[in-house]
């Protein structure tokens, strides 16, 4: 059986580091944030480390931090919004757990990193951040990976849709899934 892994994809501002904590929480479990766990190794956020050691590096630890917090049992792991496009990352957590994709559409998704500067590969060096710069670069990542997201077991739809809703949905597929408080 596989552990009790709940790994949370999807594309940044989905809701993965807001549901995630609340969520495992909500089951007793333990949560990580893939990316904060880095940043904590690495004493650095990760907008520095892609700037200072390039994404390959970055991706490397990710991968090594991943395969150590796939370890655990009774968690819930929010990814990064890349993670899971590296196939041996894939390989990893679909062995050791479930997927669920929280899915956002372009257009909340603009609306909930906009104005964040700590999202390195929303970067547009050279340019102004223009709304539809943006939206360009985030429909061209989005693109590149949703055949990644859709490999999840269970796909949520997060858009208008309450974090309290979303958290009560997830934790009663999850209690039904793992069998959890019946005789575990």
């Amino acid at each position: 059986m596989k552990n009790k892994i709940v790994y949370l994809a999807g594309f940044m501002g989905a809701g993965k580091s807001t549901v995630g904590p609340i969520l495992a929480n909500t089951l007793g479990w333990d949560y990580f944030d893939l990316d904060k766990v880095i940043e904590e190794r690495l004493e650095k956020k990760i907008r520095k480390v892609f700037e200072e050691n390039g994404e390959l590096y970055f991706r490397k630890v990710e991968s090594e931090v991943l395969k150590e917090l796939s370890n655990n049992k009774n968690v819930i792991i929010s990814l990064g919004g890349g993670t899971i496009v590296n196939q041996n990352n894939l390989s990893i957590i679909k062995k050791t757990g479930k997927i669920i994709y929280l899915k956002a559409s372009i257009d909340s998704i603009y609306k909930r990193v906009a104005f964040k500067r700590d999202r390195p590969n929303l970067i547009i060096e050279g340019e102004e951040f223009s709304k539809e710069k943006l939206i360009q670069k985030i429909n061209s990542l989005f693109a590149a990976r949703e055949k990644f997201y859709n490999q999840a077991d269970l796909t949520i739809e997060t858009d208008g849709i309450s974090i309290g809703v979303t958290v009560d949905k997830l934790a009663k597929i999850i209690s039904d899934e793992f069998e959890i408080n019946k005789g575990d």
